[in-house]
């Protein structure tokens, strides 16, 4: 299935509410499908708390990343479920006509969408959506997947960090630290520090 990563996909904060509290939700399966009028999909995974808002409410707001958006975005809507968690704790700055948050920064535009029609594929749903309202917000690029796997996710270190120390040439044995002490004797050979090395 490898061969799916190349397919590319923008990432965008999709903004619900319960009637209760705001929601949002990183999401990266948006698409235009029709014009005339103008058809917008949108796929969300059934595990997904907005998934269940969006199928009651028959609404929702796409707001597109822009380059600009830190991993910190990510965090609050992507790694955290909005049954637990108040995602607009802060409070929501900017509301479209239908009356859903529009993030106020890091995106460049946001469309109000209108649910259609409600297909069942399985782990996902899939909105067909009309548009109701459109903003544009900004002009920076919008955010695709590979950009955030390039240039916003957290590295993981490729090595993990050598320890320092020293290492005794006779049997192996390594003692951690900066400084090898002068009269250190191997608590396994018995040989003296000056059978040691330090390590490579």
């Amino acid at each position: 299935m490898s061969a799916l990563f190349n397919i590319g996909y923008g990432l965008y904060v999709i903004t619900s509410n319960d009637g209760k509290k705001d929601n949002g939700m990183i999401g990266n399966t948006v698409a235009q499908v029709a014009n005339g009028p103008t058809r917008i999909m949108v796929s969300i995974n059934k595990g997904n708390y907005s998934h269940d808002v969006i199928k009651e409410t028959g609404i929702m707001n796409v707001n597109c990343l822009s380059v600009d958006a830190p991993f910190s975005v990510f965090q609050n809507f992507g790694f955290q479920s909005g049954r637990d968690a108040d995602k607009f704790a802060e409070g929501v700055s900017k509301r479209s006509a239908n009356g859903l948050a529009v993030l106020p920064q890091y995106v460049n535009a946001c469309i109000s969408l209108k649910v259609e029609e409600y297909i069942d594929m399985d782990s996902h749903g899939m909105f067909i959506c009309t548009v109701t309202e459109e903003m544009i917000l900004g002009e920076k690029e919008t955010m695709t997947y590979t950009y955030y796997q390039n240039n916003v996710k957290p590295k993981r270190n490729a090595e993990p960090e050598k320890k320092k120390g020293f290492v005794c040439k006779i049997c192996g044995w390594i003692y951690e630290g900066e400084t090898l002490p002068p009269d250190l004797i191997c608590p396994i050979c018995k040989h003296p520090a000056e059978d040691f090395e330090p390590i490579q």
